[in-house]
């Protein structure tokens, strides 16, 4: 019975394929990582400060199960800023990283047997934790249409056990940023068939073109009550390892969450959560700047590498921090003296003919799409994207 149930899920590690890896390194290859989800970057000052001055106090004791009173009023003020509307303390709750308010959601608003939609590609949690809960999540194909999920194929996927639609802009892999009448197209649907928006944000500080990224919850006001805003720091202050993030949602969900959580966690780390207090009460804007800086011009070089690229379309990357590549014109071509059947056949043969990692779309499930990082450090992008664009047109 574990075996089955561990089998439902795929893993949301994303290095690729270890013996391939291995493959790699025995050629005396430096491999170049670009998997991780995350930015390499120092500490913003504030964040650093604002544990150091926890610890040298002696912090160390519990504190309440969804946060500390203080941070979650900032987060509210944050909240209201951000929306336009006005959040008060009792409707967020503080949280081990995105994923614990994602998990929260999920237990607090499904029972065994209801649906989710998820628009794919997709982050491989949203479906994972789905199924954790007992529910079953329902995929929409969003390829045809330039990742952005049509209203109408959402609208097709509704049955009478949906519970809840997923919504995640900017989007991981894809890096697209949804536009406001998709966002009102949705929250239409989701008040005329009852359902709960689970509405993930977390690169929502990161937005590479002319386009906004919208708050649902601004565009169309009357989802208010039925929307479950997730974030976290672990993006917009490259912050990944401290698991700080946050939900907003309405009072009685987040009643049901400090329920539930305070047999998970008992409470958030109560160092990031000064940190995190420290920074929402000091922060003058550089340090996020500067992070955004430093992206758009990784982004720029990365553009400028793939640009090279003659058999795979240049991605629009217009947020986050990923490039997502569609590899459908290369399964039926070989490389080297082997053929690519699958995505995972092309992302092995970066990793051992180039010493590129990449993520294969098929952790999206996406058949045909490849998935890079550009939050490492610059010259490690160059390097690897070189190499992949001279391996992917090498390909015959």
């Amino acid at each position: 019975m574990l075996a089955q149930r561990t089998a439902l899920f795929k893993s949301s590690g994303t290095a690729a394929a270890s013996a391939a890896a291995k493959a790699a390194a025995d050629a005396g290859q430096e491999i170049i990582d670009l998997t991780v989800g995350e930015i390499w970057s120092d500490l913003a000052p504030t964040i650093r400060d604002g544990a150091i001055e926890a610890i040298r106090k002696g912090v160390n004791r519990y504190t309440e199960t969804i946060g500390m009173m203080a941070l979650r009023e900032a987060l509210a003020r944050k909240l209201s800023v951000d929306t336009g509307q006005v959040w008060r303390a009792n409707e967020v709750a503080v949280t081990c990283g995105a994923k614990q308010a994602l998990f929260n959601a999920a237990m607090v608003l499904l029972n065994p047997g209801d649906e989710v939609i998820i628009p794919a590609p997709y982050w491989t949690t949203f479906p994972a934790q789905v199924l954790i809960a007992g529910g079953k999540p329902v995929h929409v194909e969003t390829r045809a249409n330039g990742y952005v999920p049509r209203v109408e194929d959402i609208e097709v996927a509704i049955t009478n056990r949906t519970r809840a639609i997923v919504v995640n802009t900017p989007n991981n892999p894809t890096g697209t940023v949804y536009d406001s009448a998709t966002l009102v197209g949705i929250g239409r649907l989701a008040v005329e068939h009852d359902l709960w928006i689970i509405f993930d944000e977390c690169y929502g500080d990161f937005i590479h073109v002319d386009d906004a990224h919208h708050p649902i919850v601004s565009l169309l006001p009357e989802v208010r009550p039925r929307t479950l805003i997730v974030n976290s720091f672990s993006k917009s202050l490259a912050l990944t390892g401290w698991r700080i993030g946050y939900l907003a949602a309405p009072k009685g969900v987040i009643s049901a969450v400090k329920a539930l959580q305070s047999h998970i966690t008992s409470n958030p780390n109560v160092i990031a959560q000064h940190a995190a207090l420290a920074h929402l009460q000091n922060n003058d804007g550089s340090y996020e700047s500067q992070l955004r800086s430093r992206l758009a011009g990784a982004r720029q070089t990365g553009l400028s590498a793939l640009s090279a690229l003659t058999r795979i379309p240049v991605p629009k990357a217009m947020g986050g921090f990923y490039f997502y590549l569609d590899v459908s014109g290369l399964l039926r071509l070989t490389f080297g003296n082997g053929e690519a059947k699958t995505v995972d056949d092309v992302v092995n043969a970066l990793l051992t003919k180039a010493g590129v990692a990449a993520v294969s779309g098929t952790t999206f499930g996406d058949p045909a799409g490849l998935r890079l990082s550009y939050g490492v450090p610059p010259e490690k992008l160059e390097i690897g994207l070189t190499r992949l664009v001279d391996a992917l047109n090498a390909w015959e």
